[in-house]
Order: C-alpha cells, then sequence, then structure tokens
C-alpha cells in the first residue's frame, strides 16, 4: 500500500456516547455503514450521537472495488427494521437521521418499498426529525425512484462515487449516467439534493471539476468530497493522497458554481456532518 502523508491521521475518541450509540444499535439489531464501510469518522460521529442507518443487512450484490462492504447473496429483509430504526433514532435523540442501504438487485423492486418504510416510521414516530436518504441508484428507474420519493425525505443524497473515466474500473456494476439521472430526477420533483465523491484514484482536477460542472447542471444542492483510502489488499490501491490545498480549491470552486454546502477534505464522507444542514437551516422537518 501507498505510505500515508502526515495529514492522514486519525483521531481516537471513545468515551460514554461512544457506548450508548452501539448498545442502541445492538439492542434494535441494527447495522451502520460506519462499522461496515469502516469510517475513519465513526467515533466522532458517534460522540456526537450520531449514526448513518445501513438497511437491509451487510451482504451486497455489488462487487465495488473502492467498498469495505461484503460481496455476498444477501439475507431475507427483515419487516421489523422500519421500526427498530425509527427506535433508534428517538433512543439517540438524533436530529438529522440519515439511512443508506447495501445494493439489493436480487430484490424485485430494488428495496425501493423497504426504503420508504423506514423514512416514514422514521418521520411518524419522530416528527421533529429530518430524514436523509442516501439510495443505490436503482438502476435509474423511475417507477422505484418514484416509491422512495414518495416516502418525502428532506434530502435525497445519491453519490456518484468517483470521475466518469473510472467508473468502468472502479464501479463495474454502476452507471455514471444512471447516478446522475437519479439526481435530476429528484431535483425535477422538487426535492433537496446531494452527492458525493472520493478522489485519489489518479483523476485530475479537472476532471472533479468536470463532474462537479454536471452535478450543478442537473440542480444538486450540496457536495462532499474525500480521500479514498484503501481498505484492504483486496481493493484498488490508492494512487494519490491528495493534499489539503486541493481539497479546498475543490470547496471553493464549487461554491462558485453554486453548490449551497461543499465538505471537502481528506475524511470526509457522504454523511460527515449532515447534522449541520439542520443546524444551519439548509433543511426544514416538514
Amino acid at each position: 500500500m501507498k505510505r500515508k502523508p502526515d495529514w492522514i491521521k486519525i483521531k481516537i475518541q471513545g468515551a460514554q456516547t461512544t457506548k450508548g450509540v452501539v448498545k442502541a444499535l445492538k439492542t434494535n439489531n441494527l447495522t451502520t455503514v460506519c462499522h461496515e464501510a469502516n469510517c475513519p469518522n465513526r467515533m466522532e460521529c458517534y460522540e456526537a450521537g450520531t449514526a448513518t442507518f445501513m438497511i437491509m443487512g451487510n451482504h451486497c450484490t455489488r462487487n465495488c472495488k473502492f467498498c469495505n462492504v461484503t460481496t455476498r447473496k444477501p439475507l431475507p429483509l427483515d419487516p421489523e427494521e422500519p421500526k427498530h430504526v425509527a427506535e433508534a433514532v428517538k433512543e439517540l435523540g438524533i436530529q438529522h437521521a440519515v439511512i443508506t442501504s447495501v445494493d439489493r438487485d436480487d430484490l424485485e423492486d430494488e428495496g425501493a418499498n423497504h426504503f420508504a418504510d423506514v423514512c416514514r416510521q422514521v418521520k411518524e414516530m419522530n416528527p421533529d426529525v429530518t430524514v436523509e436518504l442516501l439510495i443505490p441508484d436503482f438502476h435509474a428507474k423511475e417507477e422505484l425512484l418514484d416509491i422512495v420519493l414518495a416516502s418525502k425525505p428532506d434530502v435525497l443524497n445519491h453519490n456518484v462515487e468517483t470521475v466518469p473515466e473510472f467508473f468502468e474500473e472502479i464501479c463495474p456494476q454502476s452507471n455514471f449516467e444512471d447516478s446522475i439521472h437519479v439526481l435530476e430526477y429528484a431535483k425535477e420533483k422538487g426535492f433537496v439534493t446531494k452527492s458525493g465523491m472520493m478522489v485519489g484514484f489518479g483523476e485530475t482536477p479537472e476532471m472533479v471539476y468536470n463532474v462537479m460542472k454536471r452535478l450543478r447542471e442537473v440542480g444538486v444542492d450540496m457536495l462532499t468530497i474525500g480521500q479514498y483510502l484503501q481498505p484492504s489488499k483486496e481493493h484498488i490501491e490508492v494512487v494519490e493522497y491528495v493534499h489539503p490545498d486541493q481539497f479546498a480549491e475543490y470547496k471553493e470552486r464549487g461554491l462558485e458554481m453554486g453548490f449551497k454546502r461543499v465538505e471537502s477534505s481528506p475524511f470526509v464522507r457522504s454523511s460527515y456532518h449532515a447534522e449541520a444542514l439542520v443546524e444551519e437551516g439548509a433543511v426544514e422537518a416538514e
């Protein structure tokens, strides 16, 4: 693996709040992408009393070369999961709930109805909480997107992950234009939209700027950019550890392009500081 520079350091945090989050997750038999994807910010987020729930199991039907989530035949859906997520949100006092999932290409609806049920039950049990859904592409099928959007998430998040030039290698079962269509469709329906990508695969700044321009063309409101960190020797290697100054440049250019908010630094992930949207008034619960 490529040697990490000094700026790729993680401050280890722990204490009682983290234990409380872990306990609540175990009690409700829930999974977080924080743990499954080995997120570098998970202790910070747990200390803040937040977590990104990963629904529909922890086995994914796709095999993206950057992702630490296990690719394996998934188990049947848990019909009690929507209720358990809603209860965990209430127990943890979460004000902005982020919910994501593995890809479930094995299901006829690819999990769209389950996503919608989770969103509805979280909102019903926690009427003052805003909900951000970080969804897969659903193969850009509008009838499936309609099911999810009918649950009225406050933020519709879908990651483009990387530049289109690298999609075939890094996300072989996905398509860049499908991802763009997901975001465009949600914006056309009037939703607040958000996307994210990783850098460090060998892309040039110009490639990143082109993705940012494409996202703004379809009205994406918020953007996250973070450093790819290789989870294991079996995953695609890091080509470059992008300097913090370049991340700062991406943020500056993104705001100039018209994004309402840009989070751009080495440890940024798609749900990092998502709760700040509520605190800054960018999103309000209905």
